[in-house]
């Protein structure tokens, strides 16, 4: 594959998942904190790691969100916890990132409720 459409597919993936995410915390107005994340603008697997630091930091803040359940496709169903973006911008405000991809998603976060 050509390194110019590589770049433009990539850009684009990365583009749509930052928006879907978005719709859907705008949509139902709770979502998972990968989900958060996600709408930030980190990708999957540095959302992940954001999320469990966030995870710890909950508590700290006193947030504890809604318990629902999440479904993937082959898998089976899994509790989960969601959040508003006021509960997420309450733990953005504790959590202490090192890395600067980090430092800039949380100050998204923080401002986002």
């Amino acid at each position: 594959m050509i390194r110019s459409n590589r770049t433009r597919r990539a850009t684009l993936k990365a583009r749509t998942r930052t928006q879907r995410a978005a719709s859907r915390i705008a949509r139902h107005g709770v979502g998972t904190l990968a989900t958060h994340c996600i709408a930030a603008g980190l990708g999957v697997k540095e959302a992940r790691t954001v999320a469990g630091s966030l995870r710890k930091n909950a508590d700290k803040a006193g947030v504890t969100g809604q318990t629902g359940t999440s479904y993937a496709k082959n898998a089976k169903a899994r509790t989960c916890t969601r959040y508003t973006p006021a509960e997420v911008a309450a733990i953005a405000v504790i959590y202490r990132p090192r890395k600067p991809a980090y430092k800039a998603a949380a100050a998204k976060l923080a401002l986002a409720a």
